[in-house]
């Protein structure tokens, strides 16, 4: 009898491997029920920095925090763990332990990257003005939760449960569009009268064209920008690297 050859499968149903390959695929953690813990305790967390940052946790809700980039990513990656969460459970039900549960790799990289750039504004623009103005309520749980858990929450869940090798060079300039978005929003916003804070039509100190003109503004957003696809071309260049070491050790 000849011995069926194996075509790749996707990534949210990969079929049953050798014994060599059982723990992982595609450079990516083949354990669906290990996915599925680390998800849900990542939802968890998720949500406990969403309510916390507010207002739910005290009893008063602050609509206001809604309107910043930081809470919007928050919501977008509660929202893609919850997703991966269900998918991953329908995947258990329907193809059993071994695999990986990922509706778009690429996808996985669009949000990782939108939370990647609040954890590095907060890191190297908020902190430093906070220090400055006398702040001494920095890196508080709520601020080290929404900044700093939730994108590293999804940088590991990219790392263990998402299968390498679909990224493309393309893609970091892609994923600005979301942060783009946001940034189009708050200025328009803020331009039609909108205030993010009383007396305030500005969420973050980089985009105050009253204390730094248009000029400023934009040598903030351009430096910003190469800064962030460099961060996503590292991401890209550790997918594919990623991806051929899981080639060569399955190809031994």
């Amino acid at each position: 009898m000849s011995k069926a050859v194996l075509t790749p499968a996707a990534a949210s149903d990969l079929p049953a491997v050798e014994p060599s390959a059982r723990l992982l695929s595609r450079a990516a953690v083949n354990a669906r029920p290990l996915a599925l813990a680390y998800r849900l305790i990542a939802l968890v967390v998720i949500a406990t920095g969403i309510a916390r940052n507010a207002g739910i946790v005290d009893g008063a809700i602050d609509p206001t925090t809604f309107l910043y980039y930081t809470m919007v990513s928050n919501l977008i990656c509660g929202g893609w763990m919850l997703l991966l969460s269900v998918r991953t459970i329908g995947d258990l039900r329907r193809s059993g332990s071994r695999g990986t549960s990922t509706p778009s790799a690429r996808w996985s990289g669009a949000v990782m990257m939108a939370i990647t750039v609040t954890m590095l504004i907060y890191l190297v623009v908020l902190v430093p003005t906070r220090f400055d103005a006398g702040d001494t309520d920095i890196f508080s749980l709520t601020d080290n939760l929404i900044h700093i858990v939730t994108p590293v929450l999804l940088i590991v869940d990219w790392l263990l449960f998402v299968p390498k090798g679909a990224f493309r060079w393309g893609d970091p300039v892609l994923w600005t569009l979301i942060p783009y978005a946001y940034l189009v929003w708050a200025f328009v916003y803020g331009a039609l009268g909108g205030e993010f804070v009383p007396g305030q039509r500005y969420p973050y100190p980089f985009m105050d064209v009253d204390a730094l003109g248009i000029p400023g503004v934009t040598q903030w957003v351009i430096a910003l920008s190469f800064a962030l696809i460099a961060v996503g071309f590292v991401f890209v260049v550790l997918d594919r690297a990623l991806a051929a070491l899981a080639r060569s050790a399955a190809g031994r």
